[in-house]
């Protein structure tokens, strides 16, 4: 699976990205629409996390919907 997938099935995606960041609200994840680098700079505003540490997250996240 590409990203493009992701975006092009958020709605059904959203629900996993909350399971795994409960910190996102509904307005980030609206926002994030999909996209990987808005993803990135919500989580490191929510979680504080370093753009390496975040990109390895999502990548981590990103393996297990495959």
């Amino acid at each position: 699976m590409d990203w493009n997938r992701v975006e092009g099935n958020w709605k059904e995606v959203k629900g996993k990205v909350k399971e795994q960041w409960g910190k996102l609200t509904d307005d980030d994840l609206t926002a994030i629409n999909g996209q990987r680098d808005q993803l990135e700079g919500r989580l490191q505003e929510r979680y504080g996390y370093a753009k390496d540490q975040t990109r390895k997250e999502v990548d981590s996240w990103f393996s297990t919907l495959k």
